[in-house]
């Protein structure tokens, strides 16, 4: 079978794209910030987590603690830096109740759910069992990737764009939450991911799009008159009837 190079192109980057977008959605890491805490007053929490612990950290620079907190759709983490404590909580609170943040959740998974699907259908529509594939359900498959893909790029646009005033009441006071300092916050690892995996999607989809148009049918060099379809790569066959047969004998 000969399968069209946007086919091709399509069925390779949907999945990858599809893949990296749910990596994005189910890690904590959409944004990040860092901060010193000292280990008293604000910083008297980690105290019970430290302790039966050797965290390898002398007794004059544990006044002042590095802080990690990451910020996820579902889940958000803080951990100390340079050791192995590490705490992480599905989002509630302001951040949670955020109409923003509830929107990209809804976006980010009504994109998995027609990537998913679109993928299936142009699975079944390229068909590599057969020698003729179904050109209008790969295509079709390729316009729900495609809309999947311009959702997550939706999601990760309102992300990123309220990104340092999510869940905040007062953007110039940081995390409104009193057992955390100022953190000044920044994009993170997940949301490159997103990024990534939303364009290779509208990529990957526009490509199963061009399964609408279909080859252009050649004629048989010998036989102008009788059509070929590049898709069957050979001649029409000729019956016996259309030649002559003579008998040789020595």
């Amino acid at each position: 079978m000969h399968t069209p190079a946007s086919m091709v192109m399509g069925i390779v980057f949907a999945p990858l794209g599809l893949v990296l977008v749910f990596t994005a959605a189910i890690t904590p890491q959409w944004r990040e910030g860092q901060t010193r805490l000292g280990m008293t007053g604000q910083g008297s929490f980690l105290r019970s987590g430290m302790k039966g612990r050797k965290m390898g950290i002398r007794s004059g620079s544990a006044e002042a603690l590095l802080l990690l907190r990451t910020d996820g759709l579902w889940e958000s983490c803080l951990q100390v830096e340079h050791s192995e404590l590490k705490q992480c909580w599905p989002v509630a609170g302001p951040y949670q109740r955020d109409p923003r943040v509830r929107l990209a959740q809804g976006l980010v998974l009504t994109s998995l759910f027609l990537g998913g699907t679109g993928i299936v259908l142009a699975c079944i529509g390229v068909r590599c069992w057969t020698d003729l594939p179904l050109r209008g359900v790969a295509a079709t498959g390729g316009l729900l990737v495609v809309m999947a893909g311009m959702l997550s790029l939706t999601a990760l646009g309102v992300y990123t764009h309220n990104l340092r005033r999510l869940g905040i009441a007062d953007p110039s006071q940081g995390i409104s939450n009193p057992r955390f300092p100022h953190l000044s916050l920044r994009p993170a690892g997940s949301l490159y991911f997103g990024w990534l995996g939303a364009c290779l999607q509208v990529l990957g989809g526009s490509a199963l799009l061009f399964s609408f148009k279909r080859p252009r049918c050649s004629t048989c060099p010998s036989y102008r008159d009788l059509p070929v379809c590049p898709a069957c790569r050979s001649c029409p066959d000729i019956t016996k009837s259309d030649t002559d047969v003579y008998e040789v004998s020595c």
